[in-house]
């Protein structure tokens, strides 16, 4: 009895340690099977799939892929080197007709997520990749009870686009992104738009609007070209057209030199016969140069052609070095030399009578000269009779004293001499004053034709700086406005 007893309390114990062990097994097949339905619907979807079959069931029907795009950022234009690096969200769809179930007979479920690598994807590509982007991996794709398949996924694209600087930074890039597949037709693949082209050309939905380009639309279109004139291929161009924001560019390279072009605008208005106008333009024609090598990191390079911008910076640079170039040739046109040659006649006709009225210059400094120039002659010959007429009254007023002093001396020994000497002394002095007022006369000719020739050309300056802005401003907004 005792060991009749002591076994059957074995054997209870032991098949409660099983029941127990079976309950903990299958309390965790539970939670492993917690959704069977989706289990048993992928095991029937797998179910002899070929993934490398294209999926229709008669093989003279073509696979329609319809495709989406949608621009989420411009990450990176590169001008140089001709590249676009644009993040985009991609969408596929297309009808896979060994993918299809009845929704009753698995619990309702009407669309499933599948491991891409699984089943069969089309080979559509974009035809101007040229490095492969850091695009997430999204490893699955939804699957409705109808077949339809739904590839979304988010891709970094680096593709070849030919940028346009000529208007930068005011410029306007069009690139294309062409999705293609690769090897198939049109009679295995055909393309096809998920939305209309006015909704794909207005969708900024998702797109990032602060960087230093602007989405202004993207544009579809649909082309199917042929290479040997047999089989065609089917091909969906987005264009991307995207506009670059000029207030950074503006602020820091057309303000600053405005600025400088301004001053030396400027500096016409220090005299000319002072040395300061010439140090000045030389300081603004160094910082022009220094600006310029600042800025060239800035300003796109590319080996196909110059943007605009930098032939304003040259053409203002050449303009420094002209105003320059003027400002020395005044300064030394009005520099005071003893051996300076009068001013030719021909030179006074043309700028002191016939400039002065065509630029309205009103100078009291010409009409004084004039004055002068005529009463000179007058002026001389009055003073050589005067100095005449007292050289012989002085010569006999001396004789005469020599003779009523009694001093013993006789006119011829002592007098003449003296008086020679003397007489000798104040003609050279005279001489040395009359060619010191004589160049002082030159000088001051000169200075008048230095001051006439610099308002002309500082107005032809002017003048020319106006046309050219004026030139420039309106380009630039017509090929905004375009």
């Amino acid at each position: 009895m005792r060991s009749s007893a002591l076994w059957t309390a074995l054997c209870i114990c032991m098949y409660g340690t099983v029941v127990n062990c079976s309950v903990k097994k299958l309390g965790n097949n539970t939670g492993r099977f917690a959704n069977a339905t989706l289990v048993r619907l992928n095991e029937f979807l797998s179910a002899g799939y070929k993934k490398g079959v294209r999926p229709v069931r008669d093989w003279r029907q073509s696979t329609t892929v319809a495709i989406d795009l949608m621009v989420y950022a411009i990450l990176n234009v590169d001008e140089k080197n001709q590249v676009l690096t644009t993040y985009v969200w991609y969408r596929q769809q297309w009808t896979d007709e060994f993918l299809m179930w009845d929704p009753e007979e698995f619990d309702e479920v009407k669309k499933i997520s599948i491991p891409t690598a699984n089943i069969w994807i089309p080979d559509i590509l974009i035809n101007e990749f040229v490095d492969v982007g850091k695009s997430p991996d999204i490893p699955y794709v939804y699957v409705g009870h109808d077949g339809l398949v739904s590839n979304y996924k988010p891709i970094q694209v680096v593709t070849a686009c030919s940028l346009n600087i000529y208007n930068f930074p005011y410029d306007v890039q069009k690139c294309s992104l062409t999705f293609q597949s690769w090897l198939h037709t049109t009679k295995d693949i055909n393309i096809t738009l998920m939305r209309s082209p006015e909704a794909v050309k207005t969708d900024k939905s998702v797109f990032m609007n602060q960087g230093e380009w602007e989405l202004l639309h993207v544009l579809s279109t649909y082309n199917a070209f042929s290479v040997d004139n047999d089989d065609y291929y089917a091909e969906m161009k987005f264009h991307v057209v995207i506009r670059r924001r000029p207030l950074f560019y503006t602020v820091n390279l057309l303000l600053p030199s405005v600025f400088l072009m301004v001053m030396d605008i400027v500096g016409f208005y220090l005299p000319p016969d002072s040395g300061e106008r010439v140090s000045f333009k030389i300081t603004l024609l160094l910082g022009y140069s220094v600006f310029l090598i600042i800025v060239s990191d800035t300003l796109p390079a590319t080996a196909i052609g110059t943007p605009l911008i930098g032939v304003y910076f040259v053409v203002c640079m050449a303009l420094l070095v002209i105003s320059l170039t003027e400002s020395v040739l005044i300064v030394r046109l009005v520099h005071k030399q003893d051996l300076q040659s009068r001013v030719p006649q021909w030179v006074k006709h043309l700028v002191l009578e016939k400039a002065t009225v065509l630029l309205c210059i009103r100078n009291k400094k010409i009409c004084s000269l004039r004055s002068q120039e005529s009463d000179l002659p007058l002026y001389k010959e009055n003073n050589m009779n005067t100095a005449i007429h007292c050289n012989h009254h002085s010569c006999e007023g001396s004789r005469d004293s020599g003779r009523t002093l009694g001093l013993g001396l006789s006119a011829h020994e002592s007098g003449p001499p003296v008086m020679d000497g003397i007489l000798r002394e104040i003609t050279t002095i005279r001489q040395f004053l009359e060619k010191k007022d004589e160049s002082r006369e030159i000088a001051k000719e000169w200075l008048q034709v230095g001051y006439v020739l610099d308002i002309l050309l500082f107005r032809v300056y002017l003048l020319t700086v106006l046309a050219y802005g004026i030139t420039l401003g309106s380009l630039w907004s017509i090929w905004q406005n375009v």
